[in-house]
């Protein structure tokens, strides 16, 4: 991921560069820019169309690089549940969006923070539920509730 054009630390950085492309005429680079970043294709055309003034804003942004990110890892369950809570926030606090865009911020490194808090906070499932369920005993799971989530997820991309 970002392997040609590397990683972008805002959207401001990731329209300059979709411009300065575009003002050598150079509309494929423009293309894999966007495909990149994960930026709708659609989108990409309509900024070399002049039809939008820019490639991205910054919620586009941010969640391209979390869709960009999210097909590298092929995310399953619980994961891409603390993907879609970090879209909500994203749309609802533009601070936090931009936070997204930041260099370095990835959601690998947000899904392992996750991950380890939960793992952090397993406990042994009843042998009556494992039985149920069918799988061995002395099998252990940790969860995180809602907020919990939440409050990691906003700490990862707004710290450091």
């Amino acid at each position: 991921m970002f392997k040609k054009f590397g990683e972008f630390d805002s959207w401001e950085e990731l329209n300059k560069a979709a411009a300065a492309q575009l003002a050598e005429g150079d509309t494929q680079a423009v293309l894999a820019i966007a495909e990149e970043n994960g930026i709708d294709k659609e989108d990409a055309q309509d900024y070399i169309e002049g039809i939008a003034g820019e490639l991205c804003s910054p919620l586009m942004a941010a969640l391209g690089k979390l869709k960009a990110e999210a097909e590298e890892l092929e995310l399953f369950g619980e994961f891409e549940l603390y993907q879609m809570l970090i879209k909500q926030e994203c749309q609802e606090d533009p601070e936090f969006t931009l936070a997204v865009r930041k260099k370095g911020k990835t959601l690998t490194g947000c899904l392992g923070k996750l991950l380890k808090t939960a793992s952090k906070n397993r406990k042994r499932i009843p042998d009556t539920i494992a039985k149920a369920a069918g799988i061995p005993k002395n099998i252990y799971t940790g969860a995180l509730t809602k907020r919990e989530a939440l409050d990691i997820i906003r700490d990862y991309y707004r710290k450091g």
